[in-house]
């Protein structure tokens, strides 16, 4: 059997991934040249599997629309307006007249209620009759919103194609079996504009991160391809992997992660503050030391320069090892260099990691992710937050705390130099 070539924009709602196993095991140490070559062989493979066919059950996208088109045209029949005419001229069909009984409101006007197909049908004289659409049971209105639905997923489908040739493709069912139909105790976490789940898929029942955009943002598609468009071109082994995608037009957006079951960082951080079990110096500088290569690799390792602009605790996922792993893309874009700012209309993020430059000027540069890096670093040595209004005046801030300690330190230095 031939291997099928996969065309994005015949059948966006296919799947592949039955047969796909996403490999959870994490080393201590990965700093192996071919460590990013190994992790896009595993993708090929993946792909190469998917490719074979097993999407074939699934329809596709022109056979959906088509469904759909069939039950447009069939809510039309159901579908009533009000027609409005003037009595004197009005040439009205004998399908009408059988089916309607005008009420007079005005000696020289008449209301009939008709089907909307009844409407189309008609030879009305335009110069003496005026048609009123009335949307009585969101028939009228429904069709056209179908049909903006259906020309977005085709331009979203356009959009990804490029890269969505590569990443396997969930259905919308294998999504609500992965998570229980999103049962509230799958729910990993939630951010300002989407929620994600744990699941699991495939027939191995491999555990995901799948990631839920909010289908009635207007902002969800854009939002959605950006972060699948930089999500997908990043190879490291401290970069949570994307696993594939799920566009439905009824269901929403999905991105599927790969699964990281050691919880994340700032749940550490707070069990420690909590006078929970605290992590030993060895596991804070491994941790410190992956997140600084993760960085390294968005400014410097790729084709184009990525920025993530949120860099925190509860974005770094640990594994059963404690190997860091950096998530969530949704605030990530591409800069055309690294050190070369560029202005944002809109300051997005977390208060306390916003380098001052952006959340003042809204300039945005691999520095804005150097300074929530150097945040996250004062966390760890400290246990601290990076905002706490509990504290005294002139500590609430950690990082002003910080400088004051430092200038601190730095004169009495200078001081014990002088003596």
């Amino acid at each position: 059997m031939g291997m099928t070539q996969f065309n994005s924009t015949q059948d966006p709602l296919a799947v592949s991934s039955s047969l796909v196993n996403f490999d959870d095991n994490d080393d201590d140490e990965i700093y192996h040249y071919n460590e990013e070559k190994e992790m896009k062989f595993k993708s090929f493979i993946q792909k190469m599997i998917w490719d074979f066919g097993f999407a074939c059950f699934f329809p596709t996208i022109s056979k959906k629309k088509d469904e759909m088109k069939k039950k447009m045209v069939s809510n039309c029949e159901h579908n009533k307006a009000w027609l409005l005419a003037e009595s004197g001229g009005c040439a009205v069909g004998s399908g009408l007249a059988n089916n309607a009984e005008p009420h007079s409101v005005h000696s020289s006007f008449r209301f009939s209620l008709c089907s909307q197909v009844e409407l189309e049908s008609m030879s009305v004289n335009s110069s003496s009759s005026t048609v009123l659409m009335v949307n009585l049971d969101n028939g009228l209105i429904e069709p056209r919103s179908q049909e903006v639905k259906w020309r977005r997923i085709e331009s979203l489908e356009r959009s990804i194609s490029p890269v969505a040739h590569n990443m396997c493709r969930f259905s919308y069912g294998e999504i609500l079996s992965a998570t229980r139909n999103f049962s509230k105790g799958r729910v990993l976490g939630r951010g300002a504009l989407s929620y994600v789940f744990k699941g699991r898929v495939g027939m191995l029942r491999t555990s995901v991160a799948i990631k839920k955009l909010d289908k009635e943002d207007k902002e969800a598609p854009k939002a959605f391809c950006r972060e699948l468009m930089i999500a997908s071109s990043l190879h490291n082994p401290f970069i949570c992997p994307l696993v594939g995608f799920c566009i439905d037009p009824e269901g929403g957006l999905f991105l599927v992660y790969k699964y990281v079951s050691g919880g994340s960082l700032e749940r550490y951080l707070r069990e420690t503050r909590n006078g929970g079990s605290k992590l030993p110096w060895s596991v804070r500088y491994k941790i410190a030391k992956g997140i600084a290569e993760a960085v390294r690799y968005l400014h410097n390792g790729t084709e184009r320069c990525v920025v993530h602009r949120d860099i925190k605790p509860s974005n770094i996922l640990l594994s059963s090892r404690k190997s860091p792993k950096l998530c969530d893309f949704g605030l990530a874009t591409w800069t055309s260099a690294p050190s070369v700012p560029f202005l944002c209309k809109t300051v997005k993020g977390t208060f306390g990691y916003l380098a001052p430059e952006y959340f003042q000027h809204g300039k945005v540069s691999d520095k804005t992710d150097v300074y929530a890096f150097g945040v996250v670093l004062l966390e760890l040595i400290t246990g601290r937050k990076p905002i706490e209004t509990r504290r005294g005046a002139g500590e609430e801030n950690l990082v002003l705390w910080t400088q004051l300690i430092s200038l601190s330190i730095w004169g009495q230095n200078n001081q014990i130099g002088k003596d």
